[in-house]
């Protein structure tokens, strides 16, 4: 992590006893008054209850008296810098450690669930297994060769279409790959990566392959060069 990327978690606080809390209310309320943060109720070494709040020392003190009173004796916080991931820092929590005391899972900001994918990857997978073992059922081969001889370079990478970006001097530039493996960029069909790119530059010399970025998943967007690992 860079050091000028703040980290998730600031500061934070374990093994806390439920007596502390009752006892020192001060002294509590000068470490987590008014912080952000996600707080872990425990009974005896097992994780009871997962919660976030924007004042970890109401919540927690909420807790002494409501339905969870009696169900937990120690408590952990992890003070965080904001509030952006709070919710999901939550839901990753719960979805892992599964806790008694949290009826709800909670969900994922533009996260994509990738069983409906795994699911046909793992049939397609049976399916060239079922050619392997029966002659009868296997199908010709795609031409690879064909593809690159073609002269379009992402050819034998591509499936489907999906766009691409290549940010250049603080400007956004956007195109698309298409299913046949060219690139549309401001109207202009491209069969490598590099030729857009280089338009772009004013005519210096740019790797395509690099200078582009797909989105691998929800928010991850890595070059283009990553296909060809």
């Amino acid at each position: 992590m860079s050091k000028t990327t703040p980290p998730l978690v600031s500061q934070f606080l374990e093994g806390v006893s439920r007596k502390a809390l009752e006892e020192y209310q001060s002294v509590i309320r000068e470490f987590v008054r008014n912080r952000h943060g996600v707080y872990a109720l425990y009974k005896g070494p097992k994780l009871y209850y997962v919660g976030l709040a924007s004042d970890l020392r109401v919540r927690l003190r909420h807790h002494l008296q409501d339905r969870h009173r009696g169900a937990w004796d120690s408590f952990s916080v992890y003070l965080t810098v904001g509030s952006h991931h709070l919710r999901e820092l939550e839901s990753l929590t719960i979805r892992i450690a599964a806790p008694k005391g949290n009826s709800l899972k909670g969900g994922f900001r533009r996260a994509q669930n990738l069983a409906r994918a795994f699911r046909r990857s793992i049939r397609a997978y049976q399916t060239r297994e079922a050619a392997q073992l029966f002659t009868g059922l296997i199908r010709p081969k795609i031409d690879t060769r064909a593809a690159r001889d073609s002269g379009i370079a992402l050819a034998t990478y591509v499936k489907k279409s999906f766009p691409i970006r290549f940010a250049y001097k603080g400007r956004r530039h956007l195109a698309r790959v298409r299913a046949d493996g060219r690139i549309r960029f401001k109207g202009q069909l491209y069969n490598s990566p590099s030729a857009p790119a280089i338009h772009i530059c004013g005519g210096r010399a740019a790797n395509g392959w690099r200078c582009w970025q797909y989105e691998r998943a929800p928010s991850d967007w890595v070059p283009l060069d990553t296909l060809r690992q």
